[in-house]
């Protein structure tokens, strides 16, 4: 019988864009989650913004807005009804993967035949990824939640709005509550230079992001910043090890911009529980090596495209090409896809 160690008691909102695509979707629906009676925002347009330059175009494909905090309840509640034993508020300090157990920080030890690692982008010590994964300057998410106004309400109505600047970016869309979801990915050394102060950034780039820092500042109410330092973008694990399944962000790490980590952690997963089931303690390694050779492309694709969003001059000569041709945008978003 599977067990779920959740450190967190409750559903809560997380670090997290929470825009989907149509593989996430097809995937939650396999699960019995559907993400349109959990009320999420559909999204048939994206709109990308550098400075004073906006370009906006029809997806490829019909996307979703829809909060962690909702869809995490509704996935431990189907877990759940599966059969699945769920451990809330309890904290994993170290994992011992030789003997596939999990110590615990009330001093328990928890045991199993196989351990499927799905921390996102924290770490666990004993499984942490190797230094070599961090870059020098290493990305930081921040991501607040806007009580949206009218305005705010109709200019992003079936959008998903993506803001470039120097070292960053950042996404805002509506979610299933009404609220706006502001996500940031940007360079530490960013945050830094404002102070190490999310309020000081959005101040910082009301010159080079202006339209970013008017939805900010004309939201009606918004919740406290939260934030995940050190972000690996790029990563992935090219090896595995018997019985250890590295899913989701501990897997392959994917530029937060294209919205396909949800995608990619559900899809990962779903082939390693599989792969588990049929081959035993054989497949991890197997399953890994898959698993890096089919985030290849989506991942390098996104790194490709963040490393222009985050240069000033790159990204208004994207937007100036984006402009004469909406269709390598529409192109790029099928390119980030990992598939079912």
């Amino acid at each position: 019988m599977p067990v779920l160690i959740e450190r967190s008691r409750d559903a809560h909102d997380v670090v997290c864009g929470g825009f989907m695509g149509p593989d996430a979707i097809t995937l939650l629906k396999r699960l019995r989650v559907d993400p349109a009676l959990l009320g999420a925002r559909p999204i048939t347009r994206v709109r990308l913004i550098a400075g004073e330059r906006i370009v906006e175009t029809e997806l490829p494909f019909r996307g979703a807005g829809l909060s962690r905090r909702t869809l995490d309840a509704a996935l431990i509640e189907q877990a759940i009804a599966e059969g699945a034993t769920i451990e809330r508020g309890v904290t994993v300090r170290h994992a011992d993967p030789d003997n596939y157990c999990l110590h615990l920080g009330d001093g328990a030890v928890l045991g199993g035949d196989a351990l499927f690692l799905a921390t996102g982008k924290h770490e666990v010590r004993g499984l942490a990824r190797p230094s070599s994964a961090m870059p020098a300057d290493p990305a930081l998410g921040l991501r607040i939640g806007l009580d949206a106004s009218p305005a705010l309400t109709a200019a992003l109505g079936g959008v998903v709005e993506l803001h470039l600047f120097r070292g960053g970016y950042a996404g805002l869309l509506l979610q299933e509550d009404g609220r706006a979801n502001l996500c940031l990915s940007v360079a530490q050394s960013r945050l830094a230079e404002a102070g190490g102060q999310p309020d000081g950034l959005i101040g910082a780039l009301s010159r080079e992001a202006p339209l970013l820092a008017d939805r900010l500042w004309a939201a009606g109410g918004r919740d406290p910043w939260s934030s995940v330092a050190r972000i690996p973008y790029g990563w992935r694990q090219p090896e595995g090890r018997p019985n250890i399944y590295r899913l989701g962000d501990q897997g392959a790490v994917i530029g937060s911009l294209v919205g396909d980590g949800i995608a990619m952690a559900l899809s990962g997963a779903m082939h390693a529980v599989s792969s588990h089931f049929r081959d035993g303690a054989e497949a991890s390694g197997n399953w890994q090596r898959d698993f890096y050779r089919r985030t290849a492309r989506p991942v390098r694709t996104a790194s490709a495209l963040k490393a222009i969003a985050e240069r000033p001059w790159a990204a208004s000569l994207m937007l100036s090409v984006l402009r004469l041709s909406p269709a390598l945008l529409r192109w790029a978003a099928r390119a980030t896809r990992i598939g079912n």
